[in-house]
């Protein structure tokens, strides 16, 4: 274990729209340090998303972005032999991550062609409330509230 924790360190905005989250979405997007070729995925992606929608590429992925995160979790918490699921608010940080990693998930998942044309249809579906991605925070979240009689487990 560590006697302090790890500093957070500071993310260089993204060459093309100048955007920290863009970085950090592309770093989870990355496979094996293949850092060039997750950018290319991504702005193709929006490139794709460009021609189909008419507010913007940009606009859409952080709609759907918003759209995917998010504010409650469950917890696993033993209490006298039994295990009980505690929903827990999530702090921003930890928000954002995962729903960035449910929408690269679920993109993966898509059938279309390329992972590009997938990241765009998925985001274009995340944005109007559709798509696996949405569907998964919807589950987290009515999963919180089937379990909210146990918030009083709360650590």
């Amino acid at each position: 274990m560590r006697k302090a924790r790890a500093k957070k360190r500071p993310l260089l905005p993204d060459p093309k729209f100048q955007s920290q989250l863009v970085t950090r979405f592309v770093n989870n997007l990355m496979l094996h340090g293949k850092k060039s070729i997750a950018y290319s995925i991504f702005y193709d992606a929006m490139a794709i998303v460009d021609e189909k929608v008419e507010e913007g590429g940009l606009e859409t992925w952080k709609k759907a972005l918003i759209n995917v995160t998010p504010a409650v979790e469950v917890r696993s918490r033993r209490v006298g032999g039994a295990t009980f699921q505690i929903p827990q608010p999530i702090r921003d940080d930890r928000k954002t991550s995962m729903g960035m990693k449910w929408l690269i998930l679920y993109s993966k998942k898509r059938n279309e062609k390329t992972m590009a044309q997938k990241l765009a249809n998925e985001c274009m579906a995340a944005a109007k409330e559709e798509g696996a991605a949405h569907k998964k925070k919807e589950d987290t979240h009515r999963m919180a509230e089937a379990n909210k009689a146990f918030s009083h487990f709360r650590f």
